[in-house]
C-alpha cells in the first residue's frame, strides 16, 4: 500500500559496540543474519558516533539533534526539557503517527517528548536519583553498576532486561498490526528501542550456546592499570575494578554473553521484519538501525562506556531503503545527532532554520553525493571531573579535558588508538589547531559551572521529592480493557472484521 510519505521504523540497540559487528569487521564471530542482510541491502555508515558515551545524554541529543551542552544533557539523571523539539515533534506536525516502544531514558516529568504514543514504560527511572556529584569526586556512586555484570555473566532463563525487551517487541509488532487494520493511509514513525546488549551480560542458553568459549576472542590490547590515562583510571574506580584481578574465564564468559545478546537483538529485528512483510509494509518503510553508544568489553582493560575510545564511542548505523538509496558504505564520520534532520528530510520537509540544531542531514551521504565528515562529542558524567570533549574529523580524533592529558590519534594509521600523538613534535601544529578550536567552540569554565549548578539543583530536588508522598514521573502506559478483545457493547461481527488482517 503506497503512502504519500514513507513510513520510518527506527530500531535502537543499547550499548552495542560497532567495531566488533560483522558489518564492520570481516573476522567478526558475532552472528547477526537479519542485520547483516539489512546492511548488505542498505547504506552502512562505517564511522558513526554517539554525541556522548552514556545512555541518557546520548539519547537526548539523538532525538533533539543538539549537543548535550546545548540542552543540559549532562548525565543519566539530567532533566530533558519539554520545550526542546525532537524528531517526534517534527514528524508529528507533518502528519505522522509517532510512537515509542522501549527504552529512551527520558528524565523529568515529560515522558513523551513528541511521541503521540508510548507503548511501554522505560526500564530506567525518570527521576534525578542518578545525578553525578562533582562536589565529591572521590566518593564512588553506590547506584552505579559494578563488576558483578562481568563476574556473574553467563546464561539465564529470565532477567529484568528480557522482560523489558520481550514487551518492547511484542508491543511494537502489535502497533504495526493495528496500523494496517486501523490507519493504513497515515504514515508512521515507530521507534523500537531495546536494552540489550547492555550489561548485565546474561542471555538465555539459546543465544549463549550459539558461541563456544574457544571462538570468543580476548581483548586485543589489554592495558595495565598503572599505564592507564587519568580518565580511564577514574573510570576503573567508578566501576569498582581498580586494583582487582579478573580471570581470562571471567572476561571470555562476559564477552560470550554479550555476543549472545547481540544475536538476541538480531532475532528480535527478524521478528519486526517479518511483521513488516506480513502486513505489506516492507516496501514503504525506511528502516534505520543505530544505538546510543558502545561497550569497551575489556579492551584497553576497560568495561562499559564513558570514554571516547572507539569501542565505547562508535555505534552501528544502517539505513535500509533499497528502492530509494543504492546499497553502499559511507566512510565519513557522522553522528546520531544527524538523524533528526535526516528523518525530517526523508518525510519531505525541512527543519525550522530559526531553531538551534547541531545535526546535519545524512541525505547527501545516502544519495552518494558526499556530505560532512565531522563529529563533535561531549561527556560530563561519571568518571569525569571537568567536561571531556572529542572532535573527530578526517583521520583525526582529538580528546580534550582541562585537567587530563590531551589525546590525539590518527585513526587511519592507528585504528586501535595505541599511539597518543599529542606529545609528538611532528604533530604539534595539528594539536595546536585542535586546542584553538576547543577554545573557540566551548566556554569551558562556564560549562563546568553550569554542570555543577545542575547537579546541585537536582540533588536537592530529588532529596526533597523522596520525602512524604511520592508522585512518580515514570511513564504509565494506559490500556483501555473495555476496548480490547470481545466485549458486549461491541458487535461481534464488526469486531471480527476490524481485527482481521487481511480483511475477508
Amino acid at each position: 500500500m503506497a503512502t504519500q510519505r514513507p513510513h520510518i521504523l527506527f530500531i535502537m540497540a543499547d550499548q552495542m559496540a560497532a567495531p566488533i559487528l560483522p558489518m564492520y569487521q570481516a573476522q567478526s564471530v558475532v552472528k547477526m543474519p537479519h542485520l547483516s542482510r539489512l546492511a548488505a541491502e542498505g547504506v552502512v555508515f562505517e564511522s558513526a558516533y554517539c554525541p556522548s558515551p552514556l545512555c541518557a545524554p546520548s539519547r537526548f541529543s539523538l532525538v533533539s539533534g543538539q549537543l548535550p551542552s546545548k540542552i543540559g544533557a549532562y548525565d543519566n539523571a539530567a532533566d530533558f526539557a519539554a520545550d526542546i523539539p525532537t524528531y517526534a515533534h517534527y514528524l508529528r506536525s507533518l502528519g505522522y503517527r509517532t510512537a515509542l516502544s522501549g527504552k529512551m531514558h527520558f528524565c523529568g516529568p515529560d515522558q513523551l517528548h513528541g511521541y503521540e504514543e508510548r507503548l511501554t514504560s522505560d526500564i530506567y527511572p525518570a527521576d534525578y536519583g542518578w545525578a553525578v556529584n562533582w562536589d565529591e569526586l572521590e566518593v564512588r556512586p553506590s547506584w552505579y553498576h559494578n563488576m558483578s555484570s562481568v563476574l556473574q555473566a553467563g546464561p539465564s532463563v529470565r532477567t529484568n532486561q528480557l522482560d523489558h525487551d520481550e514487551e518492547t517487541i511484542f508491543k511494537a509488532r502489535q502497533y504495526l498490526y493495528d496500523h494496517v487494520r486501523n490507519t493504513p493511509d497515515q504514515p508512521f514513525c515507530l521507534t523500537v528501542s531495546m536494552t540489550h546488549p547492555h550489561d548485565p551480560y546474561t542471555i538465555p542458553a539459546e543465544f549463549y550456546d550459539l558461541y563456544s568459549d574457544a571462538e570468543i576472542p580476548m581483548p586485543a590490547h589489554p592495558i595495565a592499570q598503572a599505564e592507564q590515562d587519568v580518565h580511564s583510571t577514574r573510570l576503573l574506580k567508578v566501576i569498582d575494578l581498580w586494583d582487582k584481578p579478573m580471570t581470562e574465564g571471567d572476561i571470555r564468559r562476559a564477552r560470550r554473553s554479550y555476543f549472545g545478546s547481540c544475536s538476541y537483538v538480531d532475532s528480535k529485528i527478524g521478528e519486526l521484519l517479518k511483521t513488516l512483510k506480513d502486513c505489506g509494509l516492507a516496501d514503504d518503510t525506511i528502516i534505520v538501525f543505530s544505538g546510543d553508544h558502545g561497550d569497551m568489553l575489556g579492551e584497553r582493560g576497560l568495561w562499559y562506556k564513558m570514554h571516547w575510545f572507539e569501542m565505547a564511542a562508535r555505534v552501528p548505523m544502517i539505513v535500509h531503503a533499497p528502492s530509494r538509496f543504492k546499497p553502499g558504505r559511507v566512510a565519513a564520520s557522522v553522528s546520531t545527532i544527524d538523524l533528526l534532520p535526516t528523518f525530517v528530510e526523508l518525510a519531505g520537509s525541512q527543519v525550522d532554520a530559526r531553531l538551534p540544531l547541531d545535526g546535519r542531514s545524512l541525505l547527501p551521504h545516502l544519495q552518494g553525493a558526499g556530505g560532512h565528515d565531522e563529529v563533535i562529542g561531549e561527556y560530563m558524567a561519571e568518571g569525569s571531573k571537568t567536561p571531556l570533549m572529542m572532535i573527530r574529523r578526517g583521520p583525526w580524533k582529538f580528546i580534550y579535558s582541562k585537567d587530563d592529558l590531551c589525546m590525539l590519534f590518527n585513526l587511519q594509521s592507528d585504528p586501535d588508538e595505541l599511539k597518543n600523538l599529542a606529545q609528538e613534535a611532528d604533530h604539534q601544529e595539528t594539536l595546536e589547531g585542535f586546542l584553538a578550536e576547543v577554545a573557540a567552540r566551548w566556554d569551558l569554565p562556564a560549562l563546568h559551572q553550569a554542570v555543577l549548578n545542575s547537579q546541585r539543583r537536582r540533588r536537592l530536588v530529588y532529596s526533597a521529592l523522596t520525602k512524604g508522598k511520592l508522585t512518580s514521573w515514570d511513564h504509565q502506559p494506559f490500556v483501555d480493557a473495555s476496548q480490547q478483545y470481545m466485549r458486549n457493547h461491541i458487535d461481534l461481527d464488526d469486531l471480527e472484521r476490524r481485527a482481521r488482517y487481511p480483511k475477508p
